[in-house]
C-alpha cells in the first residue's frame, strides 16, 4: 500500500505557477499583486452530511473546491489558491485518482493553484482553504445593502435541492430533469464571471451566495446591513415543469447548495445587469426590493396581492433540525 506521501505526490503534486513556493516545504509562499487585498475562505464537506458516501468521486472532487471558489466568487474574487485537507477511510488509489481528477478539473476552470494540505486516516471528510484577490476595498460585502436596492438572483435556485429529494425518493423527477437537477447537485458551476462583472463594474451593492437556501442568505445580507427586504413571488424563476409545485416553491425559497449568487444593486443599474445577463448567458432576475433603514434584518415573501406569506424554513441549519443528506 502506497505511503500518505506517496499517495500526495503521485495524485495532488501539480505545478503551481501562481504561487512563490508550492507543495513541499512546512508553508506555502504566496504574494498578492500590488494593491490586492486577499479574501480566505474554508468550507467542510462530511460524508453523510454535505455528500452520499456513494457519490461519483470526480464529482466529490470537483464540489470539494467549487464550494470555496462560490464564496470568492460572491466577493467579486479572483480565484488563485488553495488548500486541501482531508480524513480518508482508506486508502483507496482509484477512488482518490478520480477525486484528484475532479478537484484539478475544477482548479483548471477558475484558475486555482493547490498550494498546500494534509491527508489522514478517518471518516471521510474534505476540507478546503481557497484563497482569491480582490483590489484594495473594493470586494463586494454583505453589510452594503441599501434601502431602495433591488434584490437580484442568478440562475434558477432550487433546482440542486430538487435533485437531493430525488436521490432521496421524497419526489420522483422525469428522467431530463432528474439529470439536470443532480449534476446541478453534485457538480456546481461557482458564478466568478458575475461575480467579477459586478465588482468590476460597480453593478452590486451587497452580494453572498446560495449556499443554504435562497431566503436564508438573503437573511444574511439585510441583518448584516441591518435593513429588511421584501421577496415576491411573482417575481421568482418559474418552477420547473414535471416537478411537485409545493416542493419545487420549498426548494427554491430553502433548498441550499445552489451556489448561485444574490445581490442587491441600485435601480439605476437594471438595464446594465439585463445587457450582463446576455452577455454571461446566465439568467438575472430582480425578485425583489430591500426595504426599512434600520430595519431587523428580516426577510418578507409576499404574494401578487402584497400579502405577507408564512415561511415554515428559510433554509439549512447544520445545528437545527434538517434532514441528513
Amino acid at each position: 500500500m502506497p505511503s500518505e506521501f506517496a499517495l500526495i505526490d503521485r495524485h495532488f503534486a501539480r505545478a503551481t505557477p501562481q504561487a512563490v513556493l508550492g507543495p513541499g516545504d512546512d508553508c506555502a509562499l504566496l504574494a498578492p499583486a500590488p494593491g490586492m487585498e486577499l479574501a480566505i475562505t474554508t468550507d467542510m464537506l462530511v460524508s453523510g452530511t454535505h455528500f452520499f458516501v456513494e457519490t461519483d468521486p470526480w464529482q466529490l472532487g470537483w464540489k470539494t473546491l467549487a464550494v470555496n471558489v462560490s464564496d470568492l466568487a460572491a466577493m467579486g474574487a479572483q480565484p488563485r489558491w488553495a488548500l486541501l485537507a482531508g480524513s480518508l477511510p482508506a486508502a483507496d488509489e482509484a477512488w482518490i485518482a478520480a477525486f484528484a481528477e475532479g478537484f484539478f478539473a475544477c482548479a483548471g476552470r477558475y484558475g486555482v493553484d493547490l498550494v498546500g494540505g494534509d491527508t489522514t486516516r478517518g471518516p471521510l471528510c474534505l476540507c478546503v482553504t481557497a484563497i482569491g484577490e480582490v483590489p484594495a476595498g473594493g470586494a463586494l460585502r454583505r453589510d452594503r445593502a441599501r434601502p431602495g436596492d433591488d434584490i437580484w438572483v442568478s440562475g434558477r435556485p432550487g433546482l440542486a435541492a430538487l435533485g437531493l429529494a430525488h436521490l432521496q425518493q421524497r419526489t420522483m423527477l422525469s428522467g431530463d430533469l432528474a439529470e439536470t437537477c443532480i449534476n446541478l447537485l453534485q457538480q456546481p458551476l461557482p458564478r466568478v464571471e458575475l461575480g467579477l462583472a459586478l465588482r468590476q463594474r460597480g453593478l452590486a451593492q451587497a452580494a453572498i451566495d446560495v449556499s443554504d437556501g435562497l431566503l436564508a442568505d438573503l437573511g444574511h445580507i439585510v441583518e448584516r446591513s441591518a435593513v429588511d427586504a421584501e421577496v415576491f413571488v411573482a417575481q421568482l424563476p418559474g418552477l420547473p415543469d414535471g416537478a411537485d409545485a409545493l416542493l419545487a416553491r420549498q426548494c427554491q425559497l430553502a433548498g441550499g447548495d445552489d451556489y448561485e449568487l444574490v445581490f442587491t444593486a441600485r435601480p439605476d443599474k437594471r438595464d446594465a445587469l439585463h445587457a450582463l445577463a446576455e452577455e454571461v448567458g446566465l439568467p438575472l432576475r430582480r425578485i425583489g426590493v430591500i426595504s426599512a433603514a434600520a430595519g431587523k434584518g428580516e426577510v418578507r415573501l409576499l404574494d401578487e396581492t402584497g400579502r405577507t406569506l408564512p415561511v415554515d424554513k428559510m433554509g439549512f441549519d447544520h445545528f437545527g433540525s434538517n434532514e441528513a443528506e
